[in-house]
């Protein structure tokens, strides 16, 4: 009986973080790139400028995370989310309210603080406190119901745009921040606490890491170097991707196309749940890097070739969705779930530190060098992160055979 009830909160609990990781994504990440133009005529400054913020801003997500994933391990991830709910949403009325360009930036800059708090980084936590032994296979159901928020917060934030302006949209994010994501991680931080109270999840086991502790340093720089890499490569795409599909001459069918790479991110991790269980998670890491450089340059290659769009949509969404689950798994397979908030604060500060300059630097390489370019040089990078991870596999190889 008790069993049935732990599957059932347990069901609950990766539903419910489903739901705020769809709006989470939609209102503070996806839906920027599509109201960016809106947001740059409505302030009078350039696009690049605009995206320059949003490079800051990341940065500065990127210096909070470490303090966030502390927070996590003192005070439980699922208190971190409801309070990073409550501070989305009077982030994003401040951005709907900000009468001048320097409020604007501080509004976003706070955005991305309270969204290390709320996306996957915390909900991530959250399963490894439920259960350490059973968070891989949770993170992949997780990442299978968060995909959908590019396919769905895209087109939303497309047809918005055509009756409200991006000040009215962001109030309206706001809302669903503040009565849908904040009450939903409520009842999980009261679930947590009654279930600990009731003794449901007493035996809960702790994950030993596969890297021994005194090669643990040298993995944290090489694993971390490899996630900021393809972050900053996937970064550049994605905050540009229906633009610059628009851009390259597919026209309306550019959302169309770019809403490809929500499926292909939740076919991806469909695909892992059944058959990828063999797989471990630095191979993992692997394919899905390969995946996004393999996208990218076949967009390199075909230009405005309809098959070609759609051949880079999927791909790339087949490596994000992979790479979603390995940030998750990668660092609780390898380092243990002992301090795993703190484990996947530092990675994540490396991770958006590095990455932050990415929209800002490829809106400013395809004004200089065009579009074509532009990709070639990000799937170079890519090519980086692949050898990093394919050494970090081979290191996990020989730690895991017996000495003889």
């Amino acid at each position: 009986m008790t069993s049935v009830r732990e599957n059932r909160i347990h069901a609950g609990l990766v539903s419910a973080l489903g739901l705020t990781q769809i709006i989470g994504y939609g209102t503070l990440y996806y839906s920027f790139s599509i109201l960016a133009p809106g947001m740059a005529k409505d302030l009078g400054v350039s696009i690049e400028q605009v995206f320059g913020i949003f490079s800051a801003s990341l940065f500065v997500g990127g210096l909070s995370a470490p303090i966030i994933g502390k927070q996590m391990d003192r005070i439980g991830a699922a208190a971190v989310l409801t309070v990073g709910s409550g501070l989305s949403a009077l982030t994003l009325l401040l951005c709907a309210w900000s009468p001048t360009i320097l409020v604007f930036a501080l509004g976003i800059v706070l955005l991305e603080v309270s969204s290390g708090m709320v996306q996957y980084q915390a909900a991530f936590a959250t399963l490894v406190e439920s259960d350490p032994k059973t968070a891989p296979r949770s993170i992949t159901y997780l990442t299978l119901i968060g995909g959908f928020a590019s396919t769905i917060f895209w087109p939303i934030s497309a047809a918005l745009m055509g009756y409200l302006s991006w000040r009215e949209i962001y109030l309206i994010f706001a809302l669903l921040n503040l009565v849908v994501c904040m009450p939903l991680h409520l009842w999980i931080m009261r679930k947590r606490k009654s279930a600990d109270a009731e003794g449901i999840k007493q035996a809960r086991e702790h994950v030993v890491g596969a890297i021994p502790p005194e090669r643990r340093r040298g993995a944290m720089v090489v694993v971390s170097a490899a996630f900021a890499i393809l972050g900053f490569t996937l970064a550049s795409i994605l905050a540009h991707m229906v633009p610059m599909l628009g851009t390259l001459g597919l026209g309306t069918a550019a959302v169309v196309i770019g809403s490809l790479f929500g499926p292909a991110q939740v076919l991806s991790r469909l695909i892992n749940m059944i058959f990828g269980t063999r797989l471990s998670p630095p191979i993992l890491a692997v394919i899905s890097a390969g995946l996004m450089v393999v996208g990218i340059t076949i967009l390199g290659i075909t230009g405005n070739s309809l098959a070609g769009a759609v051949a880079f949509a999927i791909c790339l969404g087949l490596g994000s969705g992979i790479n979603s689950i390995a940030q998750g798994s990668l660092p609780l397979y390898l380092f243990g779930s002992d301090g795993y908030g703190a484990v996947t604060g530092k990675m994540a500060a490396v991770r958006l530190a590095t990455g932050a300059a990415a929209p800002f630097v490829f809106a400013t390489a395809m004004a200089h060098f065009g579009i074509g370019l532009s990709l070639f040089a990000i799937s170079a990078l890519g090519v980086v992160g692949i050898s990093a991870f394919v050494s970090v596999a081979l290191s996990t190889k020989r730690e895991l055979i017996p000495a003889e």
